[in-house]
């Protein structure tokens, strides 16, 4: 059965047209999908994402431990600083991507809802040492408040000064009485927030927010904007351009990919492996010259020849064309190299670009 977030009622309020996404109701758009994009990027919105899974770890061994579970380098985290990182399997393949913030008393794990029982299940099975893991996923509410104008509308309701978080920083602030915690991270290229509420003081938080945005012209923003928003920048999604079939190098995310870091972790091996063998396919970005919308599971062809599956396309609002992302033959990914998409029976010409597609943003 479909669970309602802590703000399921403002999104009936607003007219959301509400959706089953990761196992909870979440609106899909409220007043459309290419005028929330638009509000993002160019003053603020507010997104619900307490469908992703919150998982927390404690004890004296909690660093190593979550130091093994992923790929990047736990060990090197300062006090508050948060993380984009994978957990993978031992042939490379990914569980999922997530947030580590190493927070005072805890590590707090932020992952995929779709994918939280399984993380869990994954991160019980490799217990060990002094660590005990809580999952506080349904305990807690999650707002993303992202924009350009996300710090002058937050400002207004914290008493720190929020332009010394930097970016991947975090902090616990007291808002009207009520303490969050609140991150400068986000998943659409713009500046902006997360906080992490206990699900008691959820509305009062939403409504303050939107009070204190109003001169700024807030907006709620639902599950489209999101993917569009996350697509123009090239952000994988799990599920569809990560999975457990796929590694983090295949998908481009060498980045968080630390195979020299003291600690082994779990899928190191193999992952070394492949990075000396050079992977035998790369996540591409495409940009479509034809004037037709990629989508999910159109074919790829390179010379006429199937070469892969677009893993997630759509129209790009900010970019005015169709964009979209798949993998091919690591021999086929240079960028310039000229493809066709496979578009409802027929053939639109293509082309590899440079990423992300949209490169304004006021956070990259």
């Amino acid at each position: 059965m479909s669970r309602r977030t802590p703000f399921y009622e403002r999104h009936i309020e607003n007219n959301g047209q509400i959706v089953e996404f990761a196992g909870h109701l979440l609106p899909m758009y409220f007043k459309g999908i290419v005028h929330e994009h638009r509000t993002v990027r160019t003053q603020v919105g507010v997104f619900d994402v307490s469908h992703m899974g919150r998982i927390e770890i404690y004890g004296s061994d909690r660093i190593l431990f979550v130091d093994r579970l992923t790929t990047n380098d736990v060990t090197k985290l300062k006090e508050f600083q948060v993380q984009y990182s994978t957990m993978c399997l031992p042939n490379g393949g990914i569980i999922d991507d997530l947030l580590v913030y190493n927070l005072p008393t805890h590590i707090l794990l932020v992952v995929n809802g779709a994918r939280c029982n399984r993380d869990l299940q994954w991160i019980t099975e490799n217990k060990k040492g002094d660590v005990e893991i809580i999952d506080r996923t349904s305990e807690i509410a999650q707002l993303a408040i992202q924009g350009p104008k996300a710090e002058q509308v937050m400002q207004k309701l914290c008493s720190i000064n929020l332009g010394a978080i930097d970016y991947y920083r975090s902090a616990f602030v007291t808002i009207d009485n009520i303490k969050v915690l609140i991150s400068r991270t986000g998943y659409t290229g713009e500046d902006g927030f997360e906080i992490y509420v206990d699900n008691d003081f959820a509305l009062r938080i939403w409504d303050m927010i939107f009070d204190a945005g109003r001169e700024f012209g807030i907006e709620p923003i639902g599950l489209g904007a999101r993917d569009t928003l996350r697509l123009e920048m090239k952000y994988c999604l799990y599920g569809s351009d990560i999975t457990e079939d796929t590694t983090p190098l295949e998908a481009g995310l060498n980045f968080i990919v630390k195979l020299d870091k003291a600690n082994t972790f779990i899928g190191q091996e193999a992952l070394r492996k492949i990075k000396l063998e050079g992977p035998k396919r790369k996540l591409i970005g495409f940009e479509m010259i034809d004037s037709m919308i990629p989508r999910s599971q159109y074919y790829i062809l390179v010379n006429g020849i199937e070469a892969g599956k677009v893993t997630s396309g759509n129209w790009g609002p900010s970019v005015q064309k169709g964009i979209g992302m798949g993998y091919v033959p690591t021999e086929f990914s240079v960028i310039g190299t000229e493809l066709e998409i496979v578009c409802r029976g027929k053939l639109a010409k293509a082309k590899i670009v440079s990423t992300p597609f949209y490169k304004s943003g006021s956070r990259k």
